[in-house]
């Protein structure tokens, strides 16, 4: 029995395995890796001869249309599962209960205290507070913890050969990430990360590797896996999208009612305190730039915050205003957490 099923197994792997060399989008992105990066054909060749074809990745970029008939497969079970999380929890509540736990925070808080050197010259060199660089590695890996399981090569290869909607865009990140394979000696086919092919603590795309990676413990080479490099690679990331050191990120304000609905909210908008009517911080803030109004949709009531340029720097990571405040929130539970 045991013998037949890994026959099958074996089977399968090698149905599901393709020769892309005769695939249009390959042959541009072959000429490419040869002419601008120096990849040799034999090289080449065994690459694209052997690409396991990462299906459950694909599925997450495959056209809108598909996706929606996908969504509309799913069982009455699962539909009233959905219906009833919303209906008791709003939004917020469920987003943020699952980013934001005591669990999460005190790895945070045992994060920071394994690796304070570290951090202590991080935040000399690039001034962003050391709960915030945590808060970020916490939410996208837990610390390591969970880093991704798809191989890389592979999944890239499959979202830029395999018809999705974002062809394109995995094309370049794939001839990125050979380029960089080169440049920090590692081998493609030995890296591992998300379905997406985000790698490392910090879960950086490979043109986020390449533009914003930073050999910090001076090993010759970036290691997005290696705790040192991660947190000074993240650290760098917000620094060179206007981290303003010293500066705050976000208070919760109040306004009159249960609902807000006076102001557009999200990151994306920007106001002056004074033309803001009826909306007022619940604790002293010392911030007189423009600021953006973030509503958490919670089940009986909206929360309003204020979202200073700090927070907006946060949303360049991940471009969702619940992604920054849970790594606000996160990040405040943790310096609380450690203070005691």
């Amino acid at each position: 029995m045991i013998k037949a099923v890994l026959v099958f197994l074996a089977l399968s792997l090698y149905v599901d395995a393709k020769d892309y060399r005769q695939n249009t989008r390959a042959i541009k992105t072959m000429k490419v890796l040869k002419n601008k990066y120096h990849f040799s054909q034999s090289e080449l060749d065994k690459l694209f001869s052997n690409v396991k074809v990462q299906r459950s990745a694909l599925r997450a970029f495959l056209p809108r249309k598909q996706q929606k008939r996908r969504k509309e497969t799913r069982s009455k079970a699962q539909i009233e599962k959905a219906k009833m999380l919303r209906k008791k929890y709003g939004s917020w509540g469920r987003y943020s209960r699952l980013k934001i736990n005591k669990q999460r925070t005190q790895q945070g808080v045992d994060f920071i205290n394994k690796y304070s050197s570290i951090f202590k010259r991080v935040e000399k060199r690039f001034g962003v507070p050391k709960e915030y660089i945590t808060a970020i590695i916490g939410i996208e890996t837990a610390y390591g913890r969970n880093v991704g399981h798809y191989p890389v090569f592979d999944t890239l290869s499959t979202l830029a050969f395999e018809k999705n909607r974002r062809n394109k865009f995995f094309s370049n990140q794939l001839i990125k990430f050979l380029s960089l394979s080169k440049t920090q000696r590692f081998n493609p086919r030995n890296v591992y990360g998300s379905y997406a092919g985000a790698i490392g603590l910090g879960q950086f795309m490979p043109s986020n590797y390449d533009a914003y990676g930073v050999d910090f413990n001076n090993d010759g080479r970036i290691t997005l896996q290696q705790p040192a490099d991660a947190i000074a690679s993240v650290a760098n990331y917000l620094k060179k999208n206007g981290w303003r050191s010293g500066e705050p990120v976000a208070t919760r304000v109040s306004y009159s009612g249960t609902r807000f609905t006076q102001y557009k909210t999200g990151y994306k908008h920007t106001y002056k305190r004074k033309n803001l009517r009826g909306i007022k911080p619940k604790v002293p803030w010392d911030y007189d730039n423009k600021v953006r109004l973030i509503k958490l949709s919670r089940k009986s009531h909206d929360e309003l915050w204020y979202g200073a340029k700090n927070f907006f720097v946060i949303t360049r990571y991940n471009h969702s205003s619940y992604y920054a405040m849970s790594v606000h929130q996160l990040a405040l539970k943790i310096k609380k957490e450690r203070a005691k």
